[in-house]
């Protein structure tokens, strides 16, 4: 689990392709690695990765078919940054929201705006996950935790501060690039279990009501 405040910003200096998986080595810039060890997680622009060696500066890690068809990994290249986020202790402060690494897919890049020292980005996202995306909602965007400021079908827009943009890869971000994406975790499973609780109770998914929502258990 991660919270999407990203820790460090890092490179990757390996790319090893082994069939339809791929092997990374990354460099992890100012990412404390001390207390990292075989087995450990770490979020590599949003995508919750295993550490399968330890460098002095830095970590490999392996990434499946199924996790290279979901993000944008396919195209990149070495000496690309990548934001990293090592997993929550118990401990840790949630500054953004729950981010699971486990990423949904890819959107696009539409427009950059400079709104005085933010940066404001319109963002295409595939549109079987844009019903998961909501004003004032929370999104995971390479890695970083974002507020969804704005929502026009498939499309939404973020607001980038200043600190956010100097600590992340997101300042790099231009028109008709491409980012890895994860919604929010609680809508997910929000759906699943509306759509249960319509088939128990033989009502459909598309008469969901306040009432259906009572008798479900999610109203008080």
């Amino acid at each position: 689990m991660f919270t999407g405040i990203i820790e460090s910003v890092g490179t990757l200096t390996k790319i090893e392709r082994r069939g339809d998986d791929i092997r990374l080595t990354v460099a992890s810039g100012k990412l404390d690695l001390r207390d990292v060890k075989l087995g450990d997680s770490i979020a590599t622009n949003g995508v919750c990765l295993t550490v399968v060696e330890c460098l002095a500066n830095g970590y490999v890690a392996d990434i499946s078919a199924e996790t290279v068809a979901l993000t944008g990994f396919a195209s990149y290249q070495v000496g690309q940054a990548v934001n990293l986020e090592k997993a929550v202790t118990p401990t840790t402060r949630l500054g953004g929201h729950m981010v699971s690494g486990h990423v949904d897919g890819v959107a696009s890049v539409d427009e950059r705006i400079n709104r005085g020292k933010a940066i404001e980005f319109w963002l295409t996202a595939p549109k079987a996950l844009a019903r998961y995306i909501a004003h004032k909602g929370s999104i995971t965007i390479d890695g970083v935790s974002l507020t969804v400021n704005e929502v026009q079908d498939e499309r939404f827009r973020l607001t980038i501060v200043p600190h956010t943009a100097a600590e992340t890869t997101l300042l790099q971000l231009k028109a008709g690039d491409s980012v890895n994406i994860e919604v929010d975790l609680i809508a997910r499973h929000l759906e699943r279990l509306i759509g249960y609780a319509a088939k128990d109770t033989e009502v459909k998914s598309s008469e969901v009501t306040m009432d259906l929502l009572a008798r479900s258990g999610f109203l008080r």
